[in-house]
This record gives C-alpha cells, sequence and structure tokens, in this order.
C-alpha cells in the first residue's frame, strides 16, 4: 500500500500568460523539490488512460451547455479570456479534462485498493467553477466531478470535501448547497475573494447543515485553522460519519503567498492533513484523494506540498 501521485505533462500546457500567477511553474516547482528531496520516490506515479465516459462525468456537475460553451471558446492560438482572471490557451481544456481524469484514476486506485491515499498534482485548479461558469482560474471543478463520481461509480452515500485553499470554494459550495450527501468544509480568509463562506452560510433545504464554514480573519495562522478543525469539523464528523474524503488542497493560505494574508506554514499543512486523514481512519478505511487548488509562492508552495505528502505517506 502506498500513496499515489497523479500528474500529467498536459497539465502544464495549460497557458495562462507571462504575469498570471496560476502559471505551469507551479507543478515544476512541486516536481523539482519533490526529486530533490527524495519524496518522488517513495510515491507510487500513476499512468492515466482514456476515459470514454469523461464527457458524461463532467455533465454530472456541470450544464452540458457550459461544457459545449468551454470548448467552443478554445482559442486557435494565443489566450481568451473567459473572465479577468481566468484564461485559456490552445490545450486548456484538453489539461481540464485530463485533470478531471486524474481524479477519477485517484479514485479508482484508492477504492480499489491499489493505494491508501493519492494526491493529485494537477492544473487548471477547480474549486471556483460553478455549474454554468468558470470563475477564479477554474475551468471544470475537479474536487465536485469527483464527489459524484464516487457516488455514482461506487454507490457512495456520504462524501465529505475539506477545503483548505485560502479563498472560499463557492463554486463547490453551490454545487452541493442543498445536497446532504456531500458535506463541504472550508477554512479561508473572510472577508475576501470570492466574497462567500460566511459562517452562516450552511446549506439549504434537504443540505441545510451540510455545509460549514470557518471564515478566518487576515493575519490568522496554524493555530486558529487547526481550531477549526479540531473544534468545528470533528465533532459533526461522528454524526456524518463520510465513506471517503476528498481534499481541496490550497497551499495560498501559506505566510509566504503573494495573493493573500493568512499566516499558515508547512507545519500547519501537515497537521490539518493528519486531522483529515485520522477523520478518514476513523470513518472511511483510511480513503483519501487530494486535488491541487491554489498556491502562488513556488517555494512555499513546494515545501508545503512536500508536508502534506509526508502526512499521507504516514496513514
Amino acid at each position: 500500500m502506498a500513496t499515489g501521485l497523479i500528474t500529467d505533462p498536459l497539465y502544464s500546457q495549460h497557458q495562462t500568460g507571462e504575469d498570471h500567477p496560476e502559471t505551469p511553474q507551479r507543478l515544476v516547482a512541486i516536481h523539482n523539490h519533490l526529486l530533490r528531496t527524495g519524496l518522488l520516490a517513495d510515491l507510487t506515479i500513476a499512468p492515466q488512460t482514456p476515459r470514454p465516459d469523461l464527457a458524461g462525468v463532467i455533465t454530472a456537475i456541470h450544464t452540458p451547455a457550459y461544457y459545449n460553451r468551454l470548448k467552443s471558446r478554445v482559442p486557435t492560438a494565443g489566450l481568451a479570456y473567459l473572465d479577468a482572471d481566468t484564461p485559456i490557451s490552445p490545450d486548456s481544456v484538453r489539461a481540464a479534462e485530463r485533470a478531471v481524469s486524474g481524479v477519477m484514476t485517484a479514485i479508482d486506485g484508492v477504492m480499489t485498493g491499489r493505494w491508501n491515499n493519492a494526491f493529485c498534482a494537477l492544473r487548471p485548479p477547480g474549486h471556483h467553477a460553478l455549474a454554468d461558469r468558470a470563475m477564479g482560474f477554474c475551468l471544470l471543478n475537479n474536487v465536485a466531478i469527483g464527489a459524484r463520481y464516487l457516488q455514482t461509480q461506487y454507490h457512495l452515500s456520504r462524501v465529505l470535501i475539506v477545503d483548505w485553499d485560502v479563498h472560499h470554494g463557492n463554486g463547490t459550495q453551490a454545487l452541493f448547497y442543498n445536497d446532504p450527501t456531500v458535506f463541504y468544509f472550508s477554512t479561508h480568509q473572510y472577508p475576501f475573494y470570492p466574497g462567500t463562506g460566511a459562517a452562516s452560510e450552511r446549506g439549504a433545504g434537504a443540505g441545510d447543515g451540510t455545509t460549514l464554514n470557518c471564515p478566518l480573519q487576515a493575519g490568522a495562522g496554524d493555530r486558529a485553522v487547526l481550531q477549526s478543525f479540531e473544534s468545528a469539523l470533528m465533532p459533526v464528523m461522528a454524526e456524518f460519519r463520510p465513506e471517503f474524503i476528498l481534499i481541496s488542497a490550497g497551499f495560498d493560505a501559506h505566510r509566504d503567498d503573494p495573493l493573500a494574508e493568512l499566516s499558515v506554514t508547512e507545519e500547519g499543512f501537515a497537521r490539518m492533513t493528519e486531522v483529515a486523514q485520522s477523520l478518514a481512519d476513523t470513518y472511511c478505511s483510511g480513503r483519501v484523494v487530494s486535488c491541487l487548488e491554489g498556491g502562488y509562492h513556488l517555494g512555499a508552495l513546494a515545501r508545503s506540498v512536500e508536508s502534506h505528502l509526508h502526512g499521507l505517506l504516514a496513514a
């Protein structure tokens, strides 16, 4: 048993422009750091295979009209902008589709017992993507698609999504706001982009109570984040009892990140990983798949991913 690492050269073909923070160099920095530290040798790198069911999996979350519109916007050269923050290049949609495929590969590997858990070093990120539009660097909502794939392919009844990106995952929250089968938990800077994520946002209808936001003020660090995990998330899981945990693993809450103002350290990310993994060990046979979201200081990103992977490997 091991920790799977999902990555693919196509992820780096999603070009965003010279000055955009969500750059292919993010994955280069992670890979080079893991190689330099020797950690890469401890991971099982998984090849990806073609997915004939990919369109159906994507449109279980995103509207067919949006998916078709997204493909129609792909430029033949240069960049096109889906919004002010979200450029796409000729290979961007293919990269986003391959990211979804990567999440499915990770889930398959964990569900079939090939790995204890898995980390998807993918891009473009996903947690801002809504059912019918791209947003905030995100084209397709990787973790949301993964959650629905777990339910349709493996017939799971309860999935927990843990999101520790510094920006609230408004897309993921909106997609499951009325759904009692997917529990969405988020720590994030607030008030901040994208403007959602207040503590009062707790779900609606049948999903009332299965959204849990723990907004943090600028400057909050490891202690505040971990208190949210330990005092807010852990107690309610005794009732929800997840069968699988997906992590939106953004590392832009790091104290060195240029896009935000939280003060989390590598040790903080390691501890969050330990809490998530302990919940998985308690309720769902250790089953965790983690997907890269933000993180824009290349050194801090690489070191934080290393800490996160050490936590997964220790499971």
